[in-house]
């Protein structure tokens, strides 16, 4: 059960709103941002809240363009296509690494380096157009040989993936 009540677009601030606008319009066939954010279930609510206030923090929401998928239980997450400059941005950032950063299905990524928790880890895959995908892992595997030990046992070996709740603790704590 949620400890979170469902939310309306229009119960967001309107800077919120207007960080969200046209994003996610289209996102499960839906019309308008509002319809969209609306038909959101309350782990993708909070998803998509933790992570675009994080990516905002980090000054890269811009370089999201459109959001396509969502998802807040089994990890926290987005999918989504970038304006071009996203590889070039965070390949020149001092915060962020390619080091351990790609999958073996992915043509790519990137890991936050300065954080040992709660860390936010782009991936993306080849095509026209280029598909993105972040999310945020509970620890980091770049951090601190200390955080990477906690990353492999577990998100590597335990197959933990952190769910809504989990890094939003990290963020009160």
């Amino acid at each position: 059960m949620s400890d979170q009540q469902l939310l309306t677009w229009f119960e967001l601030s309107g800077t919120l709103r207007e960080s969200l606008a046209g994003k996610l319009a289209g996102l499960w066939g839906a019309q308008s941002d509002a319809a969209a954010f609306d038909s959101l279930q309350v782990d993708k609510q909070q998803a998509l809240l933790l992570l675009q206030r994080r990516i905002n923090e980090k000054g890269l929401w811009h370089l999201v363009r459109q959001v396509t998928n969502v998802y807040g239980e089994g990890g926290v997450g987005l999918q989504f296509f970038a304006w071009p400059m996203i590889e070039s941005t965070l390949k020149r950032r001092k915060d962020f690494t390619q080091r351990f950063a790609n999958h073996k299905d992915t043509a790519g990524g990137f890991y936050e380096k300065q954080t040992e928790s709660a860390i936010l880890h782009f991936l993306f895959q080849e095509g026209e157009p280029r598909i993105w995908y972040v999310h945020f892992d509970l620890y980091s595997p770049v951090h601190s040989p200390r955080s990477a030990m906690k990353h492999f046992r577990h998100e590597f070996m335990g197959g933990v993936k952190p769910d809504w709740r989990m890094i939003a603790k990290v963020f009160k704590s």
